[in-house]
């Protein structure tokens, strides 16, 4: 989909950038209900307006041009969701140590540490490392993890949940490694 850049690059109010905002002031209530109603139809309402809303950011960009505050706005949302989730379920399942998510956690925070570290180098020498096509399922997988271990009706089951979040790891794993391949690629061709 072609943009039409109704925003430029260094727009900050731009109405992608609201959804994003809305969404950092979604996930710590969407965390303190994973902590205090783990298995329940309203922490599931609000994950589920949390990840609309990054749908909708995304389309509403991509249609208006994406901006610099955006590439950095948008995924920090998602790590937040995301991190913030993983280790909201880890507390409230942390005497089940092979149905938790503690593993899955770390690893997944280690490599965003790493991508964020990785990213920031490259963004000194004025290279950009766009998003992959991988990493957008990657955080879909990691979404529907949290789903699965929220909505009443599967949430009860943890095994399903724990499955998909191991899924998610291998492709967290994947992209992460194909981020620094790029990246030396780009970083070598920058010279």
């Amino acid at each position: 989909m072609t943009s039409s850049r109704s925003y430029g690059e260094s727009a900050l109010l731009t109405p992608a950038n609201l959804l994003t905002g809305f969404r950092l002031v979604v996930a710590p209530l969407f965390i303190y209900l994973i902590c205090t109603r783990p298995i329940s139809w309203w922490t599931t309402i609000v994950g589920g307006v949390a990840a609309a809303s990054d749908y909708f950011d995304g389309i509403v960009a991509r249609r208006q041009g994406t901006t610099t505050s955006g590439a950095f706005l948008d995924p920090l949302a998602d790590k937040i969701i995301v991190l913030g989730s993983l280790y909201a379920l880890v507390y409230k399942h942390h005497d089940h140590f092979w149905t938790s998510f503690w593993i899955p956690a770390v690893i997944i925070t280690l490599r965003e540490m790493w991508m964020s570290v990785h990213r920031s180098r490259a963004s000194k020498r004025g290279i950009s490392i766009p998003a992959s096509h991988w990493a957008k399922w990657k955080t879909m997988v990691q979404d529907l993890a949290i789903a699965l271990s929220v909505i009443p009706w599967v949430g009860t089951h943890p095994n399903i949940a724990l499955v998909t979040i191991w899924i998610a790891v291998v492709l967290t794993v994947a992209t992460g490694w194909q981020y620094y391949v790029e990246g030396r690629k780009a970083l070598g061709r920058a010279g």
